[in-house]
C-alpha cells in the first residue's frame, strides 16, 4: 500500500488527476473511483494504455504492472491527497454554501477577486465530495485566493468538504427548501449548513453574513462565530447596498467605509442582489478599490443557464433550467412578475429530491404561478402533474409532450421563464421557444 506523502510525490510530478479514462491526458494520475454502475478499477489498464503515469487502484487483481499504485481506497486516498495538498498552501480560501445561488456567487466573488489577485475557482459546480478534492488539486503554486464552493444534499457533508478545503473564510448565501429528501426537512438543511460555521468557530476563520436573513444570524449566534464581517440593507453592515433596477438587469448602489459607488451588471433576477452584495463585501475585505470591485461586477457575464437571459427569434428568455427547488422557483416567479413585458409565459418543470415534502411543495408552486398575474403557465412532470385538475394552466407529464405543444401554439412576443430541475431537461424546449 502507497501512504499519502510518497503518492503526494508522484502527484508533484505529475500534478494532473483524471477519474475518467474519456479525459486521459499524458503523464496524468487516473484514480479509479466506484459508482454505483461501475468499478474503475477495470479501467486502470486502459487509462495506463492511454498514456497515464499512474492509476490508482484498490483491487489488487487489477495491479498489472509498478504503474498501479494500490491503496486501501481510492475515493478517502483523494480525499486524503486533497488535504495534504491543502495544507501546502498558505494562501486564502473562501468556502462558499448555500441552498441557492452558490455557483453565482462563487463565479461573483472570482470576478471580483481576479481583477487584483491571481485566483482559482471552482469550476462548474465541482462542488461534492469528489469534486472538491479535484478543485483543491487544481491549485498551484502561484494562486492567491482560492474560492471553493462546497455543495451538500445531507447532514456531515459540508463536515466532511471543511476538512478537505480547510477554509480560512466563509459564506453561508442562504437556506432554503432544497434537498429536503436528504436532509430531512428545513431544519436539517439548516443544521447542515451550518457545519460551515461550526468548523469556521472551530479554526477561527472568517464569516462573511448578510445581515438582512434571520435564518443566517440566528445559526451564527448558534454557533458562536467571533469573527463575523456583515452586508446587507442597513446601516451598521461594512458594506450597504440597495437594489436601484432590476428590469432586467441588476444595478446596486452600496456604501462601504462612508464611499458610496454604483454599479450595473448583466445578472438578471432581483433574488441575485445579495449574491452581489456578497462580493462586494469580500471584495472590500480583501482591500480592493471600489472601482476594482465594480469593474469585476460589470464585466461578469452569467453562463451554465442561471438567471441568464437569451433572446431568440420569437421571445425574450429568461433560462434558468440549471436547477429548481422552492425557495428559487418562488424567487423567480416574483421577479418575472415585476418585470416590464406586454406578455410573459413561465414554463415550469418539477423539482426534485423533496422526499415527503413534494407534493405540497408542487403545490405550493403552482398556486404562486396562478397568483402571479402570467398570460401562460406551462407546468411539466409528474409532480406538477398531479395538480393538473387544481389550477390553470397547461400540463404535461414530460418535456416531449411539451415540445409537440409549443410546435403546434407557438409563443410568441413574450418574456418566458424556463426554470426547473436539471433533471428535467427543460434545456430541449429551447428550440421552441
Amino acid at each position: 500500500m502507497i501512504t499519502t506523502e510518497r503518492l503526494y510525490d508522484y502527484f508533484q510530478e505529475n500534478p494532473v488527476i483524471s477519474t475518467d479514462t474519456r479525459n486521459i491526458t499524458p503523464g496524468c494520475i487516473f484514480f479509479a473511483l466506484k459508482g454505483d454502475l461501475f468499478n474503475a478499477n477495470e479501467f486502470a489498464a486502459q487509462a495506463i494504455e492511454k498514456g497515464a503515469a499512474y492509476a490508482v487502484i484498490d483491487e489488487e487483481k487489477y495491479a498489472t504492472n509498478n504503474q498501479c499504485l494500490l491503496v486501501e481506497d481510492v475515493l478517502s486516498t483523494l480525499q486524503d491527497l486533497a488535504r495534504h495538498h491543502r495544507k501546502q498552501l498558505s494562501i486564502p480560501v473562501i468556502g462558499l454554501t448555500g441552498s441557492n445561488g452558490k455557483t453565482t456567487s462563487k463565479e461573483l466573488v472570482n470576478a471580483v477577486l481576479a481583477e487584483r489577485y491571481k485566483t482559482f475557482a471552482t469550476f462548474g459546480n465541482l462542488n461534492n465530495h469528489i469534486g472538491v478534492p479535484l478543485s483543491i488539486l487544481s491549485i498551484t503554486d502561484d494562486v492567491q485566493i482560492a474560492v471553493i464552493e462546497m455543495g451538500a444534499n445531507h447532514q456531515k457533508e459540508i463536515e466532511l468538504l471543511c476538512t478537505i478545503a480547510q477554509p480560512t473564510h466563509g459564506i453561508i448565501t442562504n437556506v432554503g427548501m432544497a434537498h429536503l429528501d436528504g436532509f430531512g426537512g428545513f431544519e436539517g438543511v439548516k443544521k447542515g449548513k451550518a457545519e460551515l460555521y461550526a468548523y469556521l468557530k472551530e479554526t477561527h476563520g472568517y464569516t462573511f453574513i448578510n445581515r438582512d436573513n434571520p435564518y443566517l444570524l440566528e445559526m451564527s449566534n448558534a454557533a458562536g462565530l467571533n469573527k463575523l464581517i456583515y452586508y446587507g440593507t442597513e446601516n451598521g453592515n461594512t458594506i450597504k447596498g440597495e437594489l436601484k433596477s432590476s428590469d432586467p438587469f441588476i444595478e446596486v448602489d452600496w456604501t462601504n467605509h462612508d464611499v458610496s459607488s454604483s454599479v450595473k451588471t448583466n445578472l438578471t433576477g432581483s433574488y441575485n442582489f445579495e449574491n452581489i452584495l456578497a462580493a462586494i463585501c469580500i471584495g472590500d475585505f480583501f482591500d480592493m478599490s471600489p472601482e476594482e470591485i465594480n469593474t469585476g461586477l460589470s464585466n461578469y457575464q452569467p453562463k451554465n443557464n442561471r438567471s441568464q437571459l437569451t433572446k431568440t427569434e420569437k421571445n425574450i428568455v429568461i433560462c434558468d433550467f440549471y436547477n429548481a427547488n422552492p425557495s428559487s422557483m418562488t424567487a423567480a416567479l416574483k421577479n418575472i412578475a415585476v418585470l416590464s413585458a406586454d406578455k410573459k409565459t413561465a414554463i415550469l418543470g418539477d423539482m426534485f429530491e423533496l422526499g415527503p415534502e413534494s407534493p405540497g411543495q408542487h403545490e405550493l408552486i403552482a398556486k404562486q404561478a396562478n397568483e402571479s398575474g402570467l398570460d401562460q403557465l406551462i407546468f411539466i412532470g409528474k409532480d406538477f402533474f398531479t395538480f393538473k385538475d387544481n389550477f390553470k394552466g397547461t400540463f404535461f407529464e414530460t418535456p416531449a409532450e411539451a415540445a409537440t405543444y409549443l410546435q403546434e401554439n407557438p409563443v410568441r412576443d413574450h418574456l418566458v421563464l424556463l426554470k426547473g430541475s436539471r433533471g428535467m431537461k427543460l434545456e430541449s424546449l429551447l428550440q421552441y421557444l
